[in-house]
């Protein structure tokens, strides 16, 4: 695979573990995250409280580990003034930490909600259509952070394009709930809250699909955020 990135390459040993620790703990993270959107998806579609909490309270540790990584980063860059591609490394690493906080809060808000619909007695049945969106979202996640690790931007160009059946998955969610609440007004509680969980869900994918444009930017150099449609590998 074609790739301009010599991060093994340094006359210090010591920055290239540095780097590499830094790819590592991303990945780590990227882990944690992922954890929690599966388990805050099991927690409102299984009306499971307990889990539910757990996911909230988890989500303090992925904020320390974002916080941990940005002041790694910023310390790498005062004393090694990294240049070229070495600096696109840490800037995607700083954007992608941030990302998957980003995911993690969106994972907190499903625990949160599992928590509050159990303390409601709401049926759990009701939230069943959410996990074809879950996966959905999960898949994006999943392939992104697999480029990252490989420095594939070939595969995460395939994951960014993945996005768009979330967000097809979203638009049909969205429909059904607004038929339940043309047909029932009684229901429209209950259909916002599974509208709010699979906004929850969507944003996972806008996340993980911004990761899949780190990477294209890490390993080719190019920002392939805005476009109008994404391009083609062959053509970075």
């Amino acid at each position: 695979m074609e790739n301009d990135l010599h991060i093994d390459q340094h006359i210090s040993q010591r920055f290239n573990e540095e780097l590499e620790d830094l790819r590592s703990k991303v990945l780590e993270m990227g882990g944690l995250v992922e954890q929690q959107v599966m388990d805050g998806t099991d927690a409102l579609v299984n009306g499971d409280a307990e889990l539910g909490a757990k996911v909230v309270e988890r989500d303090t540790q992925v904020n320390a580990m974002e916080v941990a990584m940005d002041e790694s980063c910023v310390e790498i860059i005062a004393r090694r003034q990294p240049t070229a591609s070495d600096l696109r490394l840490i800037v995607s690493i700083i954007k992608t930490i941030t990302d998957l906080e980003r995911i993690g809060d969106q994972a907190e808000k499903l625990g949160a909600f599992a928590v509050q619909l159990s303390d409601k007695g709401v049926s759990a049945d009701k939230y069943s259509n959410l996990e074809n969106i879950s996966s959905k979202a999960l898949a994006v996640l999943r392939k992104a952070l697999d480029a990252f690790a490989r420095m594939d931007h070939e595969a995460a160009l395939e994951a960014a394009k993945m996005d768009e059946k979330v967000d097809q998955e979203y638009e049909a969610i969205l429909r059904q709930v607004m038929t339940y609440m043309m047909e029932d007004p009684r229901e429209i509680k209950k259909a916002m809250r599974v509208l709010w969980a699979a906004r929850a869900l969507e944003r996972i994918g806008d996340h993980a699909k911004n990761i899949s444009e780190y990477v294209v930017y890490l390993v080719k150099g190019k920002d392939i955020r805005h476009l109008d449609s994404l391009p083609e590998a062959k053509s970075l």
